[in-house]
């Protein structure tokens, strides 16, 4: 079974490969059509497949159709592989520079040989690039902060690939353990994650440490218990004995600032903590789990979501921590895409799903009529829309489906569609999706403008980054909470581990002001609704409570919520 999104997908990257091949724009162009139509497909992939008749579908052409049914038997396509073998890695490199598509790749790389990274960045800082004819100083300049990015985050990875290569590492590791837990960035729930780090105790290191290091994932070997995995990252094996766990994992996963601050509350009490332990000279202080450690400095449990010094460890000394969300305690699914725009599943699909997943409601949020490169609804697919939502209202009550849309926030800040259909919808989420260069002043008062619109229920991945691809857009990010704060509108944490926007250290204060932050997985297929997690690590490293979460509330609950 293949779905038409991921040979969307494929097919997308054939093209992307062509082009920076040299091949004729027309040729180019036809793949790129047939990723359109491959988007916007209404009938089974895999049923076209069968019949022999996807070429019946306008935009896709034999050698498209050739390509798509390869993909679906084996995985890849020949001609796939050939051309990616031919394809420097440099240049796949460059593609990560914001701005610097294969047209550009392409003319840099005749006019100046340019095949890596530190090639077009030494073209930059000596002026080469500027000469070029299509580039110029101001270009120039945008290339070489898109190639500082990426050297800024060299090394680190997403949480969702993290988190898959830890658990495949734990698996290995589990039999050999006594105690084992995932600690360091993944477990404090960063944004992004620079090495994995687990801490075990066993009775049989020696296994243990052999276990890790011929893991079929370790790319690498750098040391006895250290190895980089085949994504880049750098995965740290700490044996310790079973005495010391607990104090083990605390040191592994806390920040530097966190344990430095726990070290303090030790030296008041006399005592002195590090990995092996907690000690009062040379007596070790038994501690069974880590709330047993935190409670022998005086202190309440510190989740690990909050251990980067930013107030816990005085909340915790005051007792004065929130209680958390967790995942348990959403409700419902806002903002989820279906195949009306950019989708890979239908709506009843992505409704379903959510109902078989235990929850109340979901929330389909297609893109608006602006948004026309991912099909976004004219109003008469609004109209067909509702209807459909209708009829499966009735068909799977009490679960409720809730008419929305995300609506452009266009480049004056006036939202898409007129006002008389946005009233009409049950909520509105306002994204920027266009125009990313705008000053900082006018990009605030754009977004603000937004949410002063009487429509506007949720401000959508805040700050538009994302993470290690492209950094936020220039905003003052005050000014945003203190006019959702005013207006009543709900910011966004973007579960989708490519954003994770609202970014932690914004949401706390949000909170503080009052904000209410929804906690969105941004589907686009029904897999993407497994997000949700990665958000909630978010908003837990925001501090916030079910409370500061509209979709916590109950079905009656958040229906009530949208008009208020």
């Amino acid at each position: 079974m293949i779905t038409a999104r991921i040979a969307a997908d494929f097919v997308a990257e054939y093209a992307t490969l062509l082009e920076l091949s040299g091949a004729s724009p027309f040729r180019v162009r036809a793949y790129a059509n047939a990723v359109r139509a491959l988007e916007t497909l209404t009938s089974s992939l895999d049923e076209l497949l069968a019949a022999g008749t996807l070429t019946e579908v306008k935009g896709i052409g034999d050698s498209v159709a050739e390509l798509v049914a390869e993909l679906a038997d084996t995985g890849t396509a020949q001609a796939y592989e050939k051309l990616r073998a031919a394809t420097p890695d440099g240049l796949l490199d460059m593609l990560r520079v914001p701005g610097l598509g294969p047209r550009k790749i392409v003319a840099i790389r005749k006019a100046l040989g340019i095949e890596t990274l530190d090639a077009l960045e030494q073209a930059c800082r000596t002026g080469q690039l500027a000469a070029l004819k299509g580039f110029g100083s101001k270009t120039q300049a945008t290339i070489l902060k898109g190639v500082e990015f990426i050297r800024a985050h060299e090394g680190h990875c997403r949480v969702d690939s993290a988190h898959q290569s830890a658990q495949s590492l734990l698996t290995t590791l589990c039999s050999h353990a006594q105690h084992f837990a995932i600690a360091g960035d993944l477990r404090r729930a960063r944004e992004t994650v620079h090495q994995l780090d687990f801490v075990i105790s066993s009775t049989d290191a020696e296994a243990a440490t052999a276990a890790f290091v011929t893991h079929p994932d370790i790319a690498e070997v750098l040391a006895p218990g250290t190895g980089r995995l085949s994504n880049g990252l750098q995965a740290n094996l700490h044996m310790v004995s079973d005495d010391a766990f607990p104090a083990a994992l605390h040191y592994y996963t806390g920040s530097e600032e966190h344990r430095a601050a726990l070290c303090a509350k030790a030296t008041e009490r006399g005592l002195v903590l590090d990995e092996r332990g907690l000690w009062r000279g040379d007596e070790r202080i038994e501690c069974a789990d880590e709330a047993a450690l935190f409670a022998a400095l005086g202190l309440a449990y510190i989740p690990p979501e909050l251990r980067e010094n930013q107030g816990e460890v005085e909340a915790a000394a005051a007792d004065a921590l929130p209680e958390l969300v967790t995942t348990a305690d959403i409700r419902g699914m806002l903002h989820v895409h279906s195949t009306y725009s950019d989708g890979a599943d239908s709506l009843e699909a992505m409704a379903r799903a959510v109902q078989e997943r235990g929850f109340e409601y979901i929330g389909i949020a297609d893109h608006s009529q602006a948004a026309a490169y991912a099909g976004g609804l004219r109003v008469e697919d609004v109209q067909r829309q509702w209807e459909e939502i209708d009829r499966l209202n009735e068909e799977l009550a009490p679960f409720r489906i809730f008419k929305g849309i995300e609506s452009d926030i266009l480049s004056d800040g006036s939202l898409d569609y007129d006002d008389n259909l946005l009233a009409q919808f049950d909520f509105v989420v306002a994204s920027v999706h266009s125009q990313f260069n705008l000053s900082r002043d006018a990009m605030t008062a754009r977004i603000v403008r937004a949410i002063e619109h009487p429509a506007a229920t949720i401000v959508g991945h805040p700050t538009g980054r994302l993470l290690l691809d492209r950094e936020g857009y220039a905003v003052d990010i005050d000014s945003i909470i203190e006019a959702a704060a005013r207006c009543g509108v709900a910011l966004e944490i973007n579960a989708h581990p490519s954003r994770l926007d609202l970014d932690w250290r914004h949401v706390k204060k949000a909170r503080d002001h009052g904000v209410q932050i929804a906690v969105n997985t941004d589907a686009h297929s029904v897999g993407g609704l497994d997000h949700l997690d990665y958000g909630i690590g978010i908003a837990r490293k925001g501090w916030l409570c079910a409370a500061d979460i509209p979709n916590a509330l109950s079905r009656e609950a958040i229906a009530a919520w949208f008009q208020s």
